[in-house]
């Protein structure tokens, strides 16, 4: 009953399997192995964008940081959510890699186009001496668990476009959102107006690698200077690339996204069910859900592993409602989600 995070779930078996035929032999270093040259094609493909730029880091938060900082002058103000994990849960790194500061848009979890267009005409105010307006970036999933729809991404990319600013996509559940919506990844993108999106696939069943996609490659070569100013470019990268060809491989990223967001509903179904409420209507893989203090306990003890969300497991009032957040893999089994249930 393990619904911590997506992060804490085993690599799918056929992913260990192309790590371990990867390892045979010699390769050419630094991206240039030729696993690579196949994900690069596969991913043009997946987007319908022959001339993007494609190159691999191990972890979501470079790819999200080294994008940003492609994007971003020193000078200038990254526009996002207040609870974008770049805000939250990056430690200050788009700060420290792109020298641009954050403006939070002001709202909930998603963005609304008119409070973007609002937080964007208060910066370039001040002349020489405020910041100056740069990229806006997107969660999708949101850190809430919910899914912009093509309407909204394309409204949140129409304001930026009018003020002639780039937008960045942190996709690090990217095919959680694509299946929940049942579109395209180039709908999801550029055909939205997107310039740069992170392609999630640690959370989605790989050891540690994501994809950075730049549809115009007038920033590649800046990306690949920061990627290695950064300390982000790896010498035996054939292991970032036999983990993303194996994902790509045969659908494998869309069965293991769907089996997750499927073993989400039925928790959601089952929560629902047993009288939880939810602080957000479940749309992928993540759920936010309440109930009794004395619940938690009871789940606990039994080895349920999750995170309360601003709340204390311990406590006098058992029947105090507490919130929660439950993430679900592709690897969590029915009965394990059933076992739970049966537990409320």
């Amino acid at each position: 009953m393990y619904f911590a995070s997506d992060n804490s779930g085993p690599v799918h078996p056929r992913v260990m399997a192309a790590l371990n035929e990867a390892n045979q032999g010699y390769q050419m270093a630094y991206g240039a192995d030729t696993l690579m040259n196949e994900v690069r094609d596969r991913i043009r493909g997946i987007f319908e964008a022959p001339g993007a730029a494609v190159y691999l880091v191990a972890t979501g938060t470079a790819a999200n940081v080294l994008a940003l900082s492609t994007l971003a002058n020193p000078w200038e103000t990254i526009f996002c959510s207040p609870v974008a994990h770049i805000h939250e849960d990056e430690c200050n790194s788009p700060e420290f890699y792109s020298g641009a500061k954050l403006t939070l848009v002001p709202g909930g979890d998603k963005m609304a186009p008119e409070a973007l267009r609002q937080s964007i005409l208060a910066e370039e105010t001040r002349g020489v001496h405020g910041p100056q307006r740069g990229p806006v970036s997107i969660t999708q999933v949101t850190e809430r668990g919910s899914v912009y729809s093509l309407g909204e991404l394309q409204a949140l990319c129409d304001v930026a476009k009018e003020y002639g600013l780039p937008v960045h996509l942190d996709g690090a559940r990217f095919t959680n959102a694509l299946v929940a919506l049942n579109c395209s990844p180039a709908e999801m993108t550029w055909k939205s107006g997107v310039d740069a999106v992170s392609f999630g696939g640690t959370k989605n069943g790989l050891m540690g690698v994501e994809a950075v996609v730049f549809f115009d490659e007038e920033k590649a070569w800046e990306f690949e200077l920061r990627r290695k100013r950064g300390a982000h470019l790896f010498s035996k990268h054939r292991y970032l690339s036999a983990q993303m060809a194996a994902y790509l491989q045969d659908d494998l990223w869309l069965q293991m996204a769907r089996q997750a967001n499927a073993n989400c509903a039925r928790l959601a179904d089952g929560l629902r069910a047993k009288g939880a409420t939810f602080l957000h209507e479940p749309q992928a893989n993540m759920i936010f859900a309440k109930f009794s203090r004395a619940r938690h306990k009871q789940l606990h003890e039994a080895g349920a592993v999750y995170h309360l969300w601003g709340a204390e497991l311990d406590g006098a009032d058992d029947e105090e409602i507490l919130a929660c957040r439950l993430v679900c893999d592709w690897s969590i089994s029915a009965d394990d989600i059933d076992q739970f249930l049966a537990l409320i």
